[in-house]
């Protein structure tokens, strides 16, 4: 037994081997030229270009074809032609034309007859015979010169390759079928953009969702919810991006593919089971694409790639000998290579416009394969889809919340406020995405009505629209009607100033300012004036972010607007729906429509600059200025795919990669805005703990709820502003030059010991170096004091000038009388008075120059040497007098005099002397 099965399991391996060596193929090799090099490559190898999904271009072709491909190499210089159909033609002769378009102008024209180019099938064509058509057309250099090397791989490759047949008897055309060339290299990356812009957009939305369940006091739960980034302000980049293919506009197809990454956010994602219950519901009726300027499928486009001259098909030479396939071999390899190819497209649905253009809403929608018929009910049905995961979601999320907390997983008082309210948070989600459609809807429903008026169709678009544009419209009128009530505000005349500025130093510019805010002033150089009005409140009020009440009813309106601009939510629907106004209704005149679009835009640009909505800087800075710039720039320049103005299509290009960058960097901006509101709403929901990880951000919270609690009063920040002509105070006249500091330079007494230790202040060796101070001259002899030589020799009377006095270093100008003596002047020689006081000294006395009446003395070793020199001087007025002491004889030493602090107090300084006294 166990040889048996050895045996079988042997056999068993055999015949697998033998099977699969059946079944494995090689790959078949053609020659190929790269780089200048000849080599064998593989038959089934991505071509430089080849051909996507076709259509009919004619609408009564006939013939069927079911399949129609083509295919360019550059290596070995070769196109690859395949054509499967059938016909109803009992007999028929025919003739077929190939032209290849690239970027709007003609790079390669065939003509050949089938039966010269050993297509039996069509030679001639026989009702109920398969048409099968192929053929390898060798090409030289001269047949490609007209496509640019850029061409083979520059994304999104914008080319058609038009197939038409015609009838050998009648000599008119029969049959007609268009198919898209690509390269292979395309913008429309759904696999990696769409699911990326999914998961930023998902991060976003629980960051907002965090924000707006954790707490339980409302008003600080209001302001940690208005700074997160709102879910409205990322769908509105993304409608944006994606419905500016709206316009009416001959759309390069690179701007095409780029937008179809964002198609999923405004509600076009194709489902094969979603559309054909859609087509059951609206019936044949297609509409016509050539509404929003796109050629439609199965209609007679006689313009298409300019036209066709059948008077030239006939009488200009056939196929030439040596694009005959003529030999078995060169048959058995056609007949190889159609089977293993691979690039090939499918036929494209009715309604959908032909491939390769890409005109209007029509062609926008092209590469979703979604017909613009179909494209009110398919929004609809996704935004139901998204209503409904909504309304299951929150409800699910409490119940958890309910379910751990039993098996204490998350503590009890987790989230107690959103647990206790979590139907108000289900209906104010809910209001919040019918908010978030409103746009979306608006434009769709509108669009129907002008696109294809079906009564099936029409009459959910109606239901849709009273409930979308009437019922947000309404709810936002009672939320603003509310607030006006409750807050008493009333309406006054007032005056708008528009004020003339230079911004940049150089551009002119103007600002506008009310004049009940900012009145009118001198410094300010003023346009005009118009007829304004203001609302305000009559009495103090609870601020409407204050109002617990309110923010419960209305804060998914409101919350995240300023304090003064809570009603922006009435302008933002109203210029939603002008929006959606324009791009709809407009959608059969494209001027009207783009030129409207672009006024619109530019006017809510500025005035949402003006009004600056949000209390989130980084809100304002997405929502405001960087979404209102694409949007201007956007529609600018989108003008120029107008068809009247005739722009060819490879500058066209150059204009849709420049709208490309634009929105690419409008959707770089929105990821890294969602990261920051990601942390941002972190740190928030970790308020309540004192560190929060990594301990690096602490710093940053810190700052960050600084911010918030400013931003939430709304006022303006303090800044410095320069002071006007008018209002700088007069300061009078000073010298031009000032003196902060002197430099003593090195003098003869330094070298003099004695006098050093004089300076430094030593009480031990202090000796008085001033004169005596005596009263006025008397006929009495003041008593005889003993001088030393040293005091002789530094108080000579040949040493100092004429006025000098002998001072110590550290005097003050308190040493002097007042200048201004009551009833005095002081004169400019004052009396020398000469008093013999011995034979050996000889005073020589002088009044004080400044006045005998406020003589203060402010140095205690003075104070005590006047007291005790004379007691007599104090019947001068001001104790003392300036003197000057000439010694005629020298003292052979100095003696050692006590230095007593005086008891009086220091003296006020003296006011200072009147200018007018005069000397």
């Amino acid at each position: 037994m166990p040889a048996c099965r050895h045996s079988l399991f042997a056999i068993c391996v055999v015949l697998l081997s033998l099977i699969s060596a059946a079944i494995a193929q090689d790959p078949e090799y053609v020659v190929g030229t790269i780089d200048g090099v000849r080599m064998l490559v593989r038959n089934d190898r991505q071509p430089a270009l080849y051909t996507a999904d076709y259509g009919d271009c004619l609408g009564n072709s006939a013939i069927n074809v079911t399949r129609f491909d083509a295919a360019y190499y550059k290596d070995n210089m070769t196109i690859i032609f395949h054509l499967a159909g059938e016909t109803a033609l009992k007999n028929e002769t025919l003739m077929m034309n190939i032209g290849v378009f690239a970027y709007g102008e003609n790079r390669f024209d065939l003509t050949f007859d089938p039966c010269k180019g050993n297509i039996d099938s069509a030679c001639p064509a026989r009702a109920g015979t398969p048409i099968e058509a192929a053929a390898i057309i060798p090409i030289n250099q001269n047949d490609v010169a007209g496509i640019p090397e850029l061409a083979l791989s520059i994304p999104d490759f914008e080319g058609q390759a038009i197939l038409r047949i015609f009838s050998n008897s009648t000599k008119n055309e029969i049959g007609c079928f268009a198919a898209q060339i690509t390269n292979g290299y395309t913008f429309e990356q759904k696999a990696a953009v769409s699911s990326t812009l999914a998961v930023f957009t998902l991060l976003a939305v629980l960051s907002s969702f965090a924000t707006a369940i954790y707490g339980s006091i409302i008003v600080d739960m209001r302001k940690h919810y208005a700074h997160s980034l709102s879910v409205s302000v990322v769908f509105a980049v993304w409608h944006h991006i994606f419905y500016s293919g709206a316009l009416s506009m001959n759309w390069p197809n690179v701007l095409v593919a780029f937008w179809s990454n964002y198609a999923w956010a405004g509600g076009m994602i194709y489902s094969e089971a979603m559309q054909n219950t859609i087509n059951n519901f609206i019936g044949s009726n297609k509409g016509n694409t050539s509404h929003v300027g796109a050629a439609g499928t199965g209609t007679n486009n006689p313009t298409l790639g300019g036209g066709v001259d059948l008077h030239q098909i006939y009488t200009r030479g056939l196929l030439p000998e040596a694009l005959h396939i003529r030999d078995t071999l060169a048959k058995r390899h056609l007949v190889d290579a159609s089977s293993g190819f691979v690039y090939y497209g499918q036929p494209v649905k009715p309604g959908l416009p032909l491939p390769g253009n890409f005109s209007g809403f029509a062609g926008t929608l092209a590469t979703e394969r979604i017909p613009a018929s179909n494209a009110f009910m398919t929004g609809l049905l996704w935004l139901l889809i998204l209503i409904g995961c909504v309304a299951v979601l929150i409800p699910a999320f409490k119940g958890a919340l309910e379910g751990l907390s039993r098996i204490r997983l998350v503590e009890r008082d987790r989230l107690a406020f959103f647990r206790a309210h979590y139907i108000a948070y289900t209906m104010a989600a809910l209001l919040r995405t019918l908010l978030i459609g409103f746009f979306m809807m608006t434009f769709l429903t509108l669009f129907q009505f002008s696109y294809l008026a079906l009564s099936g169709p029409v009459t959910v678009a109606c239901v849709v629209f009273v409930g979308v544009v009437f019922g947000l419209g309404s709810v936002a009128a009672v939320a603003c009607f509310s607030r006006i009530r409750t807050g008493k505000y009333v309406s006054e005349p007032d005056r708008l100033n528009i004020e003339k500025r230079r911004i940049l130093k150089s551009l002119p510019w103007c600002r506008f300012s009310r004049d009940s805010k900012n009145p009118q002033s001198e410094d300010k150089t003023y346009v005009g004036s118009i007829p304004w009005w203001t609302i305000h409140a009559m009495a103090e009020t609870t601020p409407i972010h204050d109002d617990e009440k309110y923010t419960k009813k209305f804060g998914w309106l409101a919350s995240r607007y300023r304090r003064t601009r809570w009603w922006f939510f009435v302008i933002w629907l109203v210029y939603e729906f002008i929006r959606a106004c324009f791009l709809a209704g407009a959608s059969s005149q494209p001027t009207v429509q783009v030129f409207g679009l672009l006024a619109v835009e530019l006017i809510a640009f500025i005035a949402f600059i003006c009004l600056r909505p949000f209390e989130g800087q980084r809100l304002n800075a997405v929502a405001v200025y960087l979404l209102g710039f694409s949007k201007v720039s956007t529609a600018a320049l989108s003008a120029a795919f107008d068809r009247r103005f005739g722009v060819s299509r490879i500058p066209a290009t150059v204009i849709g990669i420049v709208i490309i960058v634009v929105q690419g960097l409008l959707t770089i901006a929105l990821m890294i805005t969602i990261l920051f509101g990601a942390i941002s709403s972190y740190m928030s929901v970790m308020r309540e703990r004192d560190d929060v990880r990594p301990k690096r951000w602490s710093p940053i919270r810190k700052r960050y709820f600084e911010h918030m609690d400013f931003a939430v009063q709304d006022v303006p920040r303090s800044r410095p502003r320069p002071l006007s002509v008018h209002s700088i105070p007069e300061v009078p006249k000073t010298p031009y030059f000032e003196v902060k500091q002197v430099k003593r330079m090195a003098k003869v007494e330094d070298e003099d010991n004695e006098f050093m230790e004089e300076i430094k202040n030593d009480s031990s060796i202090s000796q008085l170096l001033l004169p005596a101070r005596n009263s006025v001259a008397t006929g009495d002899r003041p008593t005889q004091r003993n001088r030393t030589g040293s005091l002789q020799s530094q108080a000579s009377y040949s040493s100092l000038p004429r006025a000098a006095r002998p001072h110590r270093p550290s005097w003050s100008t308190q040493d002097y009388c007042d200048l201004s003596g009551p009833g005095r002047h002081r004169a400019l020689t004052p009396p020398r008075i000469h008093i013999q006081t011995g034979s050996q000294e000889r005073v020589d006395r002088q009044p004080s120059p400044f006045g005998a009446n406020d003589c203060r003395s402010n140095t205690p070793a003075l104070s005590s040497f006047a007291h005790s020199y004379d007691e007599s001087n104090a019947a001068s007025p001001c104790g003392r007098e300036t003197s000057r002491l000439i010694s005629t004889s020298r003292a052979s030493s100095r003696p050692n005099l006590e230095t007593r602090i005086s008891e009086e107090s220091i003296p006020a300084f003296p006011e200072k002397r009147n200018a007018r006294e005069t000397t």
